[in-house]
């Protein structure tokens, strides 16, 4: 075992530490939501996993984003197959070790030029889009500065990668057709062999050209495996799991607080007994009604937040945004990732239970945004990854109607109107059938 052996061993698993650090700690950050069980209906579970974040299926309501999505995303699935071989060759020292699989190797080699040569153009392809023809749903406010820096970043990465593996392979060629020791033949190569006429013909440069990328590749995506927890594009790993528990019932359904339905029934019970229930323990702290803080959330719903894509398709569709209201749902899970964030980095320093002067509602989301909101699902209808922005937005309304009697003018008259009149209008009960009088 050489010194670039060594090396290469140093490196990766400094990488590999890096990267498992960064894991527990977006998952510290996951569980700061409150518990949630969602184990029912595995089977569904299992095709909507399937449908959705395998077969990218709610990607092609926008063809042309969503074809160039579906090439990046099969190439990252199976460029990973050469990876691993590049990471035994930097362990061992060997090259190209599964070049023993002959014909099958070949063909490998070939289909993984033509996808990584896919990947280079669905990623110039998406830069274009970006920073040229400035598709309006990039540019909104919640997108200035890094998050738009983010999603170039990892387009040029993948730029990088790309063109790493394909000149790579053009030098590796030109050194077996010259019969340089160390790099037998391995087949042909469909797209980097337009590139051998380009090549030196001296064999140390080629050898030094081949190692550069081959390093290059490799470290890049080392880099890009602990670059990726940090940004917007963790949705790689997450969005297999998310779309897994994503919600079954239809999106805009709304859940009843238990504790609310309990009272309910207690009421409308003329048997019950009011005094059988036991009281609440001196000591326990009350349960809050709705979100007023990301741990009043569920886990899912933070799960939710470090998935997002960015990608802006459930503001692009939110009559509300369109019509120049104050609300964003990519904004809204952007915030509540951001203020997870920020929590599970001041509990890490200060302790599990402690608490900040800060909260989601207030110090990121204003109550604009919250009211702002028309509960019409379309936001979730649009996520490719099975999002749901409207029930943290329902769940801290809540906590501004029912712990904070904090209602827009219109809602207080019609909840006065439910109280006395049983409905929303503003006429006795007695009065509703009327108007079949006036025909």
């Amino acid at each position: 075992m050489g010194l670039p052996n060594i090396l290469f061993i140093v490196i990766f698993g400094v990488a590999v530490y890096l990267f498992i650090k960064s894991i527990s700690r977006i998952s510290f950050n996951i569980k700061l939501g409150r518990d949630i069980d969602i184990t029912d209906q595995s089977t569904t579970r299992w095709k909507t996993m399937a449908r959705v974040a395998i077969g990218q299926s709610k990607m092609m309501v926008r063809p042309v984003a969503g074809f160039f999505h579906i090439i990046i995303y099969v190439s990252f699935i199976l460029i990973n197959i050469e990876v691993l071989e590049i990471i035994v060759d930097g362990i061992f020292g060997t090259h190209r070790f599964l070049s023993f699989l002959g014909g099958f190797y070949s063909f490998l080699i070939g289909f993984f030029e033509v996808l990584a040569f896919a990947a280079l153009i669905a990623a110039i392809v998406f830069l274009f889009r970006r920073n040229v023809l400035k598709v309006s749903r990039f540019q909104n406010e919640e997108m200035k500065g890094w998050p738009f820096l983010d999603a170039n970043l990892i387009l040029m990465f993948e730029v990088v990668l790309m063109s790493a593996i394909i000149l790579m392979n053009a030098a590796d060629f030109k050194l077996q057709m010259l019969g340089a020791a160390h790099y037998h033949e391995t087949g042909s190569f469909p797209i980097s062999s337009f590139l051998v006429g380009f090549m030196p013909d001296s064999i140390g440069t080629l050898i030094i050209i081949e190692r550069t990328t081959w390093w290059i590749h490799i470290i890049g995506i080392l880099i890009f495996l602990n670059y990726v927890p940090y940004s917007k594009h963790f949705h790689i790993f997450l969005a297999f799991p998310n779309t897994w528990y994503s919600k079954l019932n239809p999106f805009g359904e709304l859940d009843n607080l238990e504790s609310v339905t309990n009272e309910v029934k207690l009421m409308m019970d003329p048997n019950a007994d009011p005094f059988a229930a036991q009281p609440p323990v001196e000591s326990e702290v009350p349960a809050k009604f709705g979100a007023e803080d990301v741990t009043d959330l569920t886990w899912k719903n933070l799960m939710d937040a470090f998935t997002c894509t960015e990608c802006g398709r459930c503001t692009a569709v939110c009559p509300a945004n369109q019509t120049g209201k104050l609300l964003s749902p990519r904004k809204i899970m952007m915030d509540v990732r951001d203020r997870a964030e920020e929590l599970g980095k001041f509990r890490k320093e200060k302790g599990k239970d402690e608490i900040d002067d800060k909260t989601l509602l207030g110090n990121y989301i204003t109550e604009e945004e919250l009211w702002a909101c028309n509960t019409c699902n379309a936001c979730t209808q649009a996520c490719p990854v099975n999002i749901d922005p409207l029930q943290i937005i329902v769940d801290m309304r809540r906590f501004l109607v029912m712990e904070q009697s904090k209602v827009p003018a219109e809602l207080a008259t019609t909840f006065t109107n439910i109280e006395n009149n049983g409905a929303p209008w503003q006429f006795s009960p007695a009065d509703r059938l009327n108007w079949k009088d006036e025909r």
